[in-house]
């Protein structure tokens, strides 16, 4: 079991440790192969790859979370984990995020299993051509959410592009995680860090499609709930912030899940309260589910003193048995 330690107590601190200081256990700088792919309806997707030595590799594909990239430290933790096993990494970018503002009016969303969908079948496809073993997809935060309403839509059909699917702190009810993020220290802290990226992104996109949405209101915008009603909501077609966060939300599907699932949660998680994540009863039989008491959101920090490590790789090679 991963614990955190003595000198990093609570999800807060281990949350923004993680983000900022611990080590992500590179001694090499990853080699990314970056491949952009054209999307069916005139777009594009960037998808940055890390390539076995071995032809027949199995692959990891890497889902970020809200505003992410393959240079977050979950990506580069796993780039690391990924270079020292000799597996292929694929990271790919939901659109706008991979440096490079994307050509079409949408964006990305939290429940957008149709782009997990195009995603899947391109990478596991492109690994099979050239003899690649079996694929795993994880998913964190955001992209974890998206990655497991992927597989409860397949149903039967996931089976065939993945051998697993794991969401790691990945807000499953996006109602209960949506409010718990705009409350008290999180509004402070982690509203904030989210905004000052997204904020500029939603008015890059309105000069480039004018008229999208209210820009004006966009303006005074103080919180996600505010930012997915003026924007997320009516651009990718949800009727409000209500409407995306319920239909978007992974978690009453989960009984739908036919292929190796693996729920990973931490316990102290800042973003997600512990009486929204799923109880053994409400997932079908080939999920499992793996809470740990600390970690905070995507931390898993542990070393006798810092930096510390994120020892994210670790808790996954674990129980996904890689």
């Amino acid at each position: 079991m991963i614990e955190a330690p003595w000198w990093l107590p609570g999800g807060h601190l281990q949350t923004i440790w993680a983000n900022q200081l611990a080590s992500d256990g590179q001694n090499q700088t990853p080699l990314w192969q970056r491949e952009r792919v054209d999307t069916p309806d005139g777009d594009f997707i960037d998808i940055d790859h890390l390539t076995a030595k071995r032809p027949d590799a199995p692959l990891l594909v890497l889902f970020h979370g809200l505003e992410g990239s393959s240079r977050s430290h979950y990506a580069r933790a796993m780039a690391a984990w990924a270079m020292r096993q000799d597996w292929s990494l694929a990271v790919p970018h939901f659109r706008g995020c991979s440096g490079e503002l994307n050509r079409g009016p949408r964006a990305y969303h939290s429940g957008d299993h149709a782009e997990i969908d195009f995603i899947v079948r391109h990478t596991v496809g492109r690994h099979r051509q050239s003899g690649g073993r079996v694929t795993h997809a994880v998913g964190i935060s955001l992209g974890g959410n998206a990655l497991m309403l992927w597989a409860a839509v397949q149903g039967e059909q996931a089976a065939a592009w993945v051998g697993s699917v794991t969401s790691v702190c990945s807000p499953l009810d996006l109602t209960a995680s949506g409010h718990a993020i705009g409350r008290g220290i999180n509004r402070l802290i982690y509203t904030p860090y989210f905004l000052r990226t997204m904020l500029p992104k939603a008015e890059a996109k309105w000069r480039q499609h004018p008229g999208l949405f209210d820009l004006n209101a966009l303006k005074q915008v103080q919180d996600l709930y505010q930012f997915d009603n003026l924007f997320t909501a009516p651009v990718h077609g949800f009727a409000d912030t209500d409407d995306y966060w319920r239909r978007a939300s992974a978690k009453p599907r989960l009984r739908d899940i036919r292929v190796q699932a693996y729920i990973v949660n931490a316990l102290n998680d800042p973003f997600i309260p512990v009486d929204s994540l799923p109880r053994p009863e409400e997932v079908s039989s080939h999920c499992q589910l793996v809470y740990t008491a600390q970690g905070g959101h995507v931390s898993f920090v542990t070393g006798p003193w810092p930096p510390g490590r994120i020892s994210l790789p670790d808790l996954l090679q674990a129980h996904l048995k890689l």
